[in-house]
């Protein structure tokens, strides 16, 4: 085991003991805070606290232009854990606990690396990736920082991600009228009866679009989560509930598909909310976007890391993206090891991540 490897391995031990699992959004600024300041001396060090279990912390040593961005919240553990998820488990391949895989593996790298090195360093340190609800990076990029580029630690087996689907979640609310079922009536007077038919109009839509392709990703990913409403059969439901999100790709314009799908309920019965957004990686317009998957592709290359293909799943490089800073998504481990029960990533995957990262701060 290499020397860098082992102060990782130390460092994942001391930062999967503890308990920053959101929900329930309960992490405050101590505990993993202050073991993170204290390995890390040499750096100006900014705590930040958004509220709502978001914590940010900005660690800054001579004058990067290169920015590493880590989460160090985990999902919450479910019983199907064969042992406690906060005590670190090495194997002779993998370390096993929560958050390991994602991403506490990378924060403990970077801080292994910045211990080793002495260069220019920036990291940002966040507690609310996993909430949906991204206060610490729209706070920071809210400063303006000056970066030429920035590097989001996500499970990607080390390779650079420099594609990546965006995100929306939609409720909706649809308003029947109610009454005896044997009556006569319009179909469409059931609440249930419309969000039928909405979800028809919706899904072939989302098939009509099953050949777009951008960055070796193709169509619309499309999905109607949840569906409530009604009382019994033989009454007309008088109200329902649906929630639905897609995955569209970087250039498809989301307002206009949130503008189509609105448009296949009843404006007069329904109640239309977009809960969440986050865009795709690249963000843009068709060229923009283009554009800033070859500078990050440029940034890869310069930097040693070899290219892999986009993903499905989403992170907060687009964010930074949305910002009109080069990013990319780069870090140890498998996205299939993420949020499992044994969550694990791989020793090789930690020292090759360290080493990258060692050799990007002494250059």
């Amino acid at each position: 085991m290499s020397a860098l490897l082992d102060a990782t391995l130390g460092h994942l031990r001391a930062l999967v003991a503890f308990d920053t699992r959101n929900p329930p959004r309960a992490i405050g600024t101590h505990g993993i805070f202050d073991y993170l300041r204290a390995q890390l001396p040499g750096f100006d060090c900014a705590l930040t606290d958004h509220g709502a279990g978001a914590v940010s912390l900005c660690a800054v040593r001579g004058t990067p232009k290169l920015l590493f961005n880590v989460h160090l919240d985990t999902v919450p553990d479910s019983p199907a854990w064969t042992a406690d998820p906060h005590v670190l488990r090495v194997t002779e391949d993998r370390a096993i606990g929560l958050g390991a895989c994602d991403i506490k593996g990378a924060a403990a790298a970077l801080l292994a690396a910045a211990q080793a090195s002495h260069g220019n360093a920036a990291f940002l340190f966040t507690t609310d990736e996993e909430a949906n609800d991204a206060r610490c990076i729209a706070a920071f990029l809210r400063q303006a920082p000056e970066y030429d580029a920035v590097i989001v630690a996500e499970p990607t087996r080390c390779e650079a991600v420099l594609a990546h689907r965006g995100i929306s979640s939609v409720w909706m609310r649809l308003k029947g009228r109610a009454g005896h079922a044997s009556g006569e009536q319009r179909l469409t007077d059931s609440a249930v009866h419309q969000a039928l038919r909405w979800g028809a109009r919706a899904l072939d839509h989302a098939d009509s679009l099953a050949h777009t392709r951008f960055g070796g990703m193709t169509g619309l990913r499309f999905n109607i989560g949840r569906i409530e409403g009604g009382i019994k059969a033989n009454v007309i439901a008088p109200a329902a509930e649906l929630r639905f999100g897609f995955r569209p790709l970087p250039s498809m314009d989301v307002d206009g598909l949130l503008a189509t799908f609105r448009g296949f309920a009843d404006v007069g019965t329904a109640q239309f909310t977009e809960t969440f957004r986050g865009p795709p990686l690249p963000a843009g317009d068709t060229a923009a976007a283009e554009a800033r998957r070859l500078a990050a592709r440029d940034l890869a290359d310069e930097l040693g890391i070899p290219v892999g293909d986009a993903v499905d799943f989403w992170t907060e490089a687009a964010l930074f993206s949305a910002a009109g800073c080069t990013a990319l998504v780069y870090g140890p481990g498998d996205i299939a090891q993420a949020h499992t029960a044994d969550e694990w990533v791989a020793l090789e995957q930690l020292q090759r991540y360290a080493e990258t990262v060692y050799g990007i701060l002494e250059s």
